[in-house]
Parts: structure tokens; C-alpha cells; sequence
């Protein structure tokens, strides 16, 4: 039977599974260790005829396809700050230190999610405002997230990490393996922080060039090959999923542009992605977005309120 790919194996889990609110579990009544988990997957072959959310993009022939009798279902620890006392370091236990609210610690996240690893890689949430002391003394001297704790070592950086996660831990695979797309891949990687200064200089001028040419490279990415309404699989959805969900809402708020607008493939994307769970879990909701934007830009805006940007 032919290996599932992380789109097929992702996608119709999300699909077939009954979806979770993680928020609305309050996290000041769970400790640190309360998790949850089903994981009780099946492997089935059945027509494309029947393989809905793959109807416009596979091929019409028989597929292999993980379908969920039970998806993975995780409640959320709370954040550890200064008053919480360390988890027992170097015992063993495969922990990935993150923040709920930073980006680039939630697409480490989401690689772990979308490689199936929540009973495998224990998440460590760790409060940003108030950290804790023992974290820059026992975890991870420079005191950022996100942070793996593996093999009685602690490693950094979010792009490492998730190479790292990907090519030590089983799971599907999150990067391709065909040359050309390997290379398009790491010339993806390498844009990130390219459109994320393009869009931040939208939100403090009226000027939008740079922005928009930005959304429209992430246009023509998805339109290079055929794989559905991913770019090279899910590599997109980890690497860029974080940020588009932060721009999204406040760009539509504050700049009155909305980044979908004639750019189909993208809106498909965004569509497709608000679908899988592994995606879904760590998100959070707009609203917090929009308002953490605003106290980060709150000089600015009070002075120069947003005005339409977009014909």
C-alpha cells in the first residue's frame, strides 16, 4: 500500500473527526500534565468520487487515504510562569517549550501536530510576560521560545526545529523529496522574513506595494504545482500558516484590505487550512490578533487612523 502523503493523511483526518475548542477549556483548571488523547486511525482505499475535499485537485483514481474513527484531541496545558515550578528536565521525556501567542513558536507546533506526534513531543507552554527563572537557567539559556528538549539536549530556533522534528520522528514527511522542489522549498523558507517586513511596513504607512507583492509571491507559490491547495503539501501550512492568520484579520480591520482579493488560490488555501486539525489546534482566535496589533502599533494608529488601501 502506498505511503500516505501529509496532505491525504492530514486533511481527511480533519475532515472525518469531530473538531475540538480548545479555548474552551479554562487553563487555570488543568496542571501541566492533563492531556487527552485519541488517536485510533484506519487505512482504506475508496474512488476519488468519494474523496470530497480532494475532488478538485487529485487525480480520479483509487487513493490511499487515513480516515479517523477518533482524531487526536489534546487539551491545552496552562502557560508556566515565574510562580510554577520546573518539569522534571532531562528524564526522558521529549518536551517542546512554546508560547500560545508566538508565531514562530506555533509553527513548530503545528509540525508536531501534523506529524502525529501529541503522545510522543510533550508541549510545555511557557508564559512570554512573566517566564519563569528556572527556564533560562535549566532549559534553554537564550530564554526564547520555541525550544526542543530531546535526547538530554535542549535545541532552538523555529526553522531547525522544524527540519529537526521532521527528520528525527516518524510521522509523514513535511518536506518534499524531489530535488526541484527541495530547492523551491528552502527558497520559500528563506522569504519568510521578506514578507513579514513587507506586510509590517503596511501596517505603520498607507503605502502597499510592498504588502501586496508579498501576498501575490505567496499567489504564484501556490499556482507552481499541482498539489492541491497547498504549496509542496503542508510545507506551507507550517511555515506560513502562522502568519497569515495574524495579518489576515488585521489588515482587514485596520487597513480595510483584504489579502483574498483576486488572489484565488490563496482564499482556496486559507480555506483548505481552517480545515486541518493539526492546523486548527493551535490557533487562536483573530480577535486577540487584532488586538495585540493595536497595543503594538496603538502611537501610531492614534495618530493616523487606518483610511481604504485597496481599490
Amino acid at each position: 500500500m502506498a505511503a500516505l502523503s501529509i496532505y491525504q493523511h492530514t486533511a481527511l483526518v480533519s475532515a472525518t473527526s469531530r473538531n475540538v475548542c480548545i479555548d474552551s477549556v479554562s487553563p487555570s483548571s488543568l496542571k501541566p500534565s492533563s492531556r487527552f488523547y485519541q488517536n485510533n486511525l484506519k487505512i482504506q482505499s475508496f474512488p476519488s468520487s468519494q474523496h470530497t475535499l480532494f475532488s478538485n485537485y487529485a487525480p480520479r483514481r483509487a487513493v490511499v487515504s487515513a480516515v479517523a474513527a477518533n482524531s487526536v484531541q489534546e487539551v491545552l496545558p496552562p502557560a508556566l510562569d515565574s510562580t510554577s515550578e520546573p518539569p522534571a528536565i532531562f528524564d526522558g521525556t521529549t518536551r517542546l517549550y512554546i508560547s500560545y501567542t508566538c508565531p514562530y513558536a506555533q509553527r513548530t507546533w503545528i509540525t508536531r501536530n501534523c506529524k502525529g506526534l501529541q503522545d510522543k513531543i510533550e508541549l510545555v507552554p511557557i508564559d512570554l510576560q512573566n517566564r519563569p527563572v528556572w527556564y533560562k537557567e535549566k532549559v534553554y539559556p537564550p530564554n526564547k521560545v520555541p525550544a526542543l528538549e530531546h535526547n538530554n539536549e535542549v535545541k532552538g530556533e523555529s526553522l531547525n526545529l522544524i527540519r529537526y522534528i521532521d527528520n528525527n520522528f516518524e510521522g509523514p514527511p513535511l518536506f518534499p523529496d524531489d530535488p526541484v522542489k527541495k530547492e523551491f522549498a528552502e527558497e520559500l523558507l528563506n522569504y519568510i522574513d521578506s514578507f513579514r517586513k513587507a506586510v509590517i511596513t503596511f501596517f505603520k504607512a498607507d503605502e502597499m506595494s510592498e504588502a501586496a507583492a508579498a501576498f501575490d509571491y505567496i499567489e504564484t507559490s501556490l499556482a507552481t504545482y499541482d498539489d492541491g491547495p497547498f504549496f509542496l503539501g503542508q510545507f506551507s501550512l507550517v511555515t506560513y500558516a502562522p502568519f497569515i492568520e495574524r495579518f489576515q484579520p488585521f489588515l482587514l480591520e485596520f487597513r480595510q484590505y483584504d489579502i483574498t482579493k483576486q488572489r484565488s488560490k490563496l482564499a482556496a488555501w486559507i480555506e483548505e487550512l481552517n480545515k486541518i486539525e493539526g492546523y486548527t489546534q493551535t490557533r487562536r482566535d483573530p480577535k486577540e490578533h487584532v488586538e495585540s496589533y493595536k497595543k503594538r502599533f496603538s502611537a501610531l494608529y492614534s495618530c493616523h487612523p487606518p483610511r481604504m488601501s485597496q481599490p
